[in-house]
């Protein structure tokens, strides 16, 4: 059953009336009192009543979507949503958290008061207290990109298959001859990244091939990051050689090719490359770049049409939760070669 006035008044020792003043912003409460109640009610995911009712009563066709970055990937993401919401009168509404978990997390508050029917989330958390009053109140969330912690029943998400992904740059440089293959991952707390590294090692082992701790490097899915965990392989290199590199995020991809070509070092002759989401439209880049693929429009389209599905259930439909993995692709250059 929910948590209501009552509830905190008991748990707090304050009367009815002074929980529901502070709650509702109303009355002159002193700081400490607001402060008690408030993190009762906070604890407790207390969802005003007044706003629940108007969340479930009425409707602002508004899809609220937060994601780590605008730009590159998520921007075509964005986009494929929007086509398919347009189509059925709705709107969106965007937010970037710039890879920050508690501008996300205020974001997500925020796309609640303004009464989104419901959110697309590509969290870079590993979980968010404040999700659980779009849980409480049934404003569906989709998930894209990254899984947080949540109840089985809430994990509806559309993924890519990331295990895949690096199964998939691994065979690549093996297939070219590479038995020494380094990797700079992103964070492990989040699902992709452990996923993409996982996916690193049990290639490794498939191919016959080691996993040396040495060559994998934990970066933090930005250039610089990217930058520096490369300069720190190569820095290393004659202690522990390698002659390729796969990279799993775009930005880092970006900081590894900088940090290569500024010790003067060729692509693929001295180091060859693996990147993600590397893709090079005006084909200036030499040379050109290896890289894994995501099916971008897909995510969008499909993560849309399942918030409409969701959004169309009859309430006190049993909602089952969809987890969607999509096939990522190989896309070759000459970045890979021996």
């Amino acid at each position: 059953m929910p948590y209501n006035l009552k509830k905190i008044a008991e748990e707090s020792g304050y009367s009815i009336s002074t929980v529901s003043r502070v709650i509702n912003g109303k009355g002159r409460i002193s700081q400490k009192t607001k402060d008690e109640i408030l993190k009762i009610a906070k604890e407790h995911h207390y969802v005003p009543n007044q706003v629940a009712r108007s969340l479930k009563n009425s409707k602002t066709n508004t899809i609220g979507i937060i994601v780590p970055d605008i730009r590159d990937y998520f921007n075509l993401v964005i986009k494929a949503a929007d086509n398919v919401f347009s189509t059925e009168g709705y709107s969106i509404l965007l937010a970037d958290s710039n890879e920050d978990p508690e501008k996300e997390e205020n974001y997500i508050r925020l796309m609640y008061e303004k009464r989104v029917d419901g959110l697309i989330l590509a969290t870079v958390a590993e979980e968010h207290e404040a999700l659980e009053m779009y849980f409480q109140s049934g404003v569906p969330v989709i998930f894209i990109d990254n899984l947080p912690h949540v109840k089985p029943e809430y994990e509806d998400c559309v993924l890519l298959d990331n295990s895949r992904a690096s199964a998939l740059a691994v065979e690549c440089l093996a297939k070219a001859g590479h038995e020494q293959i380094a990797v700079i991952v992103g964070n492990e707390r989040e699902t992709t990244g452990l996923e993409r590294l996982r996916g690193f090692r049990n290639a490794l082992e498939d191919h016959g091939l080691k996993a040396i701790p040495e060559l994998m490097k934990k970066g933090d899915y930005q250039v610089e990051g990217g930058y520096r965990c490369m300069r720190e392989l190569l820095e290393a290199r004659e202690a522990h050689p390698f002659t390729a590199v796969y990279v799993s995020s775009y930005k880092m991809s970006c900081g590894a090719l900088k940090a290569i070509r500024e010790q003067g070092l060729r692509i693929p002759e001295d180091v060859a490359v693996v990147a993600f989401d590397f893709l090079d439209e005006t084909g200036l880049n030499v040379p050109s770049i290896t890289t894994i693929t995501q099916p971008t429009e897909s995510i969008g389209t499909i993560a849309a049409n399942r918030m409409l599905a969701r959004l169309r259930c009859e309430k006190g439909t049993e909602i089952i939760a969809q987890r969607i993995l999509l096939a990522p692709a190989l896309q070759k250059g000459d970045s890979s070669r021996r």
